[in-house]
């Protein structure tokens, strides 16, 4: 049996910054995954180059039943705290969009100045370690396949339900489980969404096409770009708006942002009262979306022949296209888990349990979920910190 100061499972973004933050305090710290290479998720983000926060982080970027709860952490290590990281081993990286920034080469880089960062703290980590059992005395006894590890503190990092085949497993919800900590309800969450029936079919039709829209349920609205797919649509502005629908909700969908639909449409009736509607569409939309559109809810005739009233409607589906998704890709698309570990249950300072002392949970495992765009790793880093600070 191995004894050390703090176990951490899950060698992803959150439990690496953990171990960093615990490692060099001074804590003998054990970072257990069953991968075999740490990481993984920070290796696809991003296409490759891992979007690792957001020049933008604040707590109104972030979902959960307790919108309060990720302030504290996010004040205690900051986005440019990570910057600052990022700057200390001269890794070059830009600003894409809306904040994001990237790696200007690769997230190898981020991968490799976590494992220094660990080893200038001493941190061990053990690979392909498959947990069979824990229990609880007066420390924790983690049984895995390899060895039987003691420790008085245990980080749960195994992230949530996202993208099963990058390793995720749901391993966090289930010890929280043991340990009586209670859950939220969990879902896929910047996932794309899926549509059936005569929508699904326009769609598909559309595959692979893409503009910018504002995508939006309720108050809620994001203005990005989207894109029809086989099933339905994704792109950012669907992943942003997925997080936020609930079945039977209808989406709606601004396909001119920038232009009055109404007021475009009864010019172009003066100006080109011969042209068909779906060429002045054209004009405005990318052709086979003014086609597909036009077949689809409209009557192909010379602009001047519509009615005022006729072009109001076609300008309200312009500006507003109502559309009622039937589901989504699930959690094998979905890039968080929205949902988890109940903050209640948490310490919004250190993230350790409020009732089974010596128990944190951090990143995706709890009930707080990001925007698209480097929110979710922020947080990662900063929950993570604050638990490395406390353990």
């Amino acid at each position: 049996m191995q004894k050390v100061d703090v176990v951490i499972l899950g060698a992803g973004a959150a439990g690496l910054m953990c171990a960093i933050k615990a490692g060099q305090r001074g804590r003998k710290v054990l970072l257990l995954d069953h991968a075999d290479q740490v990481g993984s998720k920070i290796l696809i983000s991003g296409g490759g180059r891992c979007n690792f926060t957001n020049l933008h982080v604040a707590p109104d970027r972030y979902i959960s039943t307790n919108p309060h709860f990720c302030r504290s952490a996010l004040s205690q290590f900051t986005q440019q705290d990570f910057i600052a990281l990022i700057d200390k081993h001269n890794i070059a990286y830009h600003e894409k969009t809306l904040g994001q920034l990237f790696c200007d080469r690769s997230a190898q880089q981020i991968i490799d100045m976590l494992l220094a960062e660990c080893s200038a703290g001493n941190v061990a980590i053990h690979l392909n370690e498959h947990i069979n059992e824990i229990t609880k005395t007066d420390s924790f006894h983690i049984h895995t396949d390899n060895d039987l590890y003691e420790a008085p503190a245990l980080v749960l990092a195994t992230g949530g339900l996202s993208i099963p085949k990058m390793g995720a497993t749901g391993l966090a919800h289930q010890i929280a489980r043991q340990f009586d900590l209670p859950l939220t309800q969990t879902r896929p969450a910047l996932v794309p969404l899926t549509f059936s029936g005569d929508e699904r079919a326009l769609m598909s039709e559309l595959s692979g096409l893409s503009l910018e829209v504002i995508a939006s349920i309720g108050k809620r609205a994001f203005r990005e770009s989207m894109i029809f797919t086989h099933r339905g649509l994704s792109g950012p502005a669907i992943l942003q708006i997925s997080s936020h629908w609930r079945e039977g909700n209808t989406l709606s969908l601004n396909l001119l942002p920038d232009t009055n639909a109404e007021n475009f449409l009864l010019a172009r009736k003066k100006a080109r009262p011969n042209a068909e509607l779906k060429t002045i569409l054209g004009e405005a939309l990318p052709q086979r979306l003014a086609q597909s559109l036009t077949e689809s809810y409209f009557t192909n005739a010379p602009i001047g022949t519509l009615t005022d009233k006729t072009l109001r409607d076609v300008a309200a589906l312009l500006n507003a296209w109502k559309v009622t998704p039937t589901g989504t890709e699930g959690y094998a698309k979905a890039e968080v888990t929205l949902g988890g570990v109940d903050t209640r249950a948490l310490s919004s300072k250190t993230m350790e349990s409020t009732k089974v002392a010596g128990l944190y949970v951090i990143g995706e495992a709890v009930d707080v979920t990001g925007w698209l765009g480097g929110y979710n790793f922020q947080w990662a880093w900063s929950s993570g910190w604050a638990a490395g600070s406390a353990v």
